[in-house]
């Protein structure tokens, strides 16, 4: 192994590191909490190494929200493959999603609630970005109407999913209807479908 090679690996290692404890920190304490003052005392690193691998904080909330597109795409996907029909993909993508916002809080805001410096809906979004938005267009395509646009349609009951996900956490959807209104969306996007 060349000195380089090793050195690109301890780099990658390290930037591991990082958005790890950040995300941990974030979950256990809130987005507040995480400070690179913060961050450098929880990995044993001066706040300069921290830097030389992210610009911001905003940066390092960038890669915690890719690393947590990569895992809810493979939940979706397992969700997905798993269901038998059009309503049953469609109700399996929507619970994995809400679900994932209930468990993941801190992850969750990362990815879609505090403004990160990624491009979203373009070819320009990150792999794991695309992939968890393609496992909710492979649910929804099925339902889109003759000359619907099936992107904007998976877009709109994305933004379902989300805005049931968000006013139940904030408290101004009461939590014990969850199931209904999630019932409800899904059953306005599968009508007539099996």
């Amino acid at each position: 192994m060349t000195i380089q090679t090793r050195r690109e690996r301890e780099r990658a290692e390290r930037e591991r590191l990082i958005v790890s404890a950040a995300r941990e920190l974030a979950e256990t304490e809130g987005w507040d909490a995480v400070t690179t003052r913060r961050l450098a005392a929880e990995i044993e690193y001066s706040q300069p190494v921290l830097y030389s691998h992210f610009k911001d904080k905003g940066a390092i909330m960038a890669a915690v929200a890719v690393e947590g597109c990569a895992v809810l795409a493979v939940e979706l996907r397992t969700a997905r493959t798993a269901a038998k029909g059009t309503r049953d993909a469609l109700t399996a993508i929507g619970e994995t999603y809400t679900s994932f916002g209930r468990r993941r809080p801190a992850l969750y805001d990362a990815m879609f609630t505090h403004i990160v410096d990624l491009p979203f809906a373009t070819p320009e979004a990150p792999a794991p970005l695309q992939a968890a938005f393609a496992e909710i267009s492979r649910a929804v395509e099925p339902v889109a109407a003759q000359g619907e646009d099936p992107g904007l349609l998976t877009e709109t009951y994305w933004a379902g999913l989300h805005g049931l996900v968000t006013l139940m956490r904030s408290g101004r959807l009461p939590e014990e209807a969850h199931e209904q209104r999630l019932a409800l969306l899904i059953a306005h996007f599968a009508a007539g479908m099996s």
